[in-house]
C-alpha cells in the first residue's frame, strides 16, 4: 500500500511503515499513521505485508511458530527463543523485500529519491532493526516494543536517530530486553518514550511525537 499527499507531484520523504504481528499492511494502526505522516508532513508511505500475514500466501514454518508463540504467551512463558527462531526465519528474506520496495517506488515520480525514514513495533522492530541497519537511504527511525533477544549486534550497526517506544509493564518483552536493545544502538541522537501500561497501550499521544521526529529529521 501505498500513501502520497493530495495532487503530490515530485520528490518527498518516504516512510515504510512495518506492522506488527498478526496484523497486516492496512492495518488501523498503520492507516492512521500513514494519513497523518502524508496529509501533515507531505511524506509518502509505503506499506507491506510481512510472511504469513494479510495477502500473504500461508507458511506452514511461521504458522508452528505463531500456534506456539500464542501456547507458550497463554501459559506465562519465556518467549525469548521463539522469537529469535521467527526472526531468524523471516528478517533475512524481509530485508531483501522491503529495499526492492524502496527501489521501486522512489522511480514513481510523485515520490521520487527523497530521504527514507522506517517506523516499526514490536514484530515491526525486530525486522526493522536488521532492515535499518542494511539500508544506507534510511536516515530516521521509530522502533520499540521489542528485546535485545537476537537484534544487540545488529542493532549495534544502527547510527541514524532512532525514537524508541517502551510499555513499562509490557507482558511479552521483558523490560530489561527493551532497555539493552535502546542501549545497544550506535546512534548519537536516540531517545527513550517510556509509558506506563501493556504491549498495547501506548498513548495516543505518542503519534504526535512520531510527526514531529520524521519532520525534524526528514522534512
Amino acid at each position: 500500500m501505498l500513501w502520497t499527499p493530495d495532487g503530490a507531484a515530485g520528490a518527498r520523504a518516504l516512510i515504510l511503515m512495518g506492522h506488527g504481528g498478526g496484523q497486516h499492511k492496512m492495518a488501523p494502526g498503520i492507516t492512521v499513521r500513514a494519513r497523518r505522516f502524508a496529509a501533515e508532513c507531505g511524506f509518502a508511505v509505503v506499506a507491506v505485508d510481512v510472511t504469513g500475514h494479510g495477502d500473504r500466501p500461508r507458511d506452514e514454518e511461521f504458522d508452528r511458530i505463531a500456534t506456539e508463540h500464542q501456547a507458550r504467551m497463554d501459559a506465562g512463558e519465556d518467549l525469548a527463543s521463539l522469537i529469535a527462531d521467527f526472526q531468524a526465519l523471516v528478517a533475512g528474506p524481509t530485508v531483501v523485500e522491503w529495499r526492492a520496495v524502496l527501489d521501486a517506488v522512489q522511480k514513481l515520480d510523485h515520490v521520487g529519491a527523497g530521504p527514507v525514514g522506517y517506523w516499526g513495533l514490536s514484530l515491526g522492530c525486530g525486522l526493522g532493526v536488521p532492515f535499518v541497519a542494511a539500508e544506507p537511504r534510511v536516515r530516521a527511525a521509530v522502533l520499540g516494543l521489542a528485546g535485545a533477544v537476537v537484534s544487540a549486534e545488529t542493532a549495534a550497526r544502527i547510527t541514524v536517530p532512532v525514537e524508541f517506544l517502551v510499555q513499562w509493564d509490557d507482558e511479552r518483552v521483558p523490560r530489561a530486553e527493551s532497555l539493552a536493545l535502546f542501549d545497544a544502538f550506535a546512534s548519537t541522537q536516540k531517545t527513550l518514550h517510556a509509558n506506563p501500561g501493556k504491549h498495547g497501550d501506548i498513548p495516543a499521544f505518542e503519534l504526535d511525537s512520531t510527526v514531529r521526529f520524521f519532520a525534524r529529521h526528514l522534512g
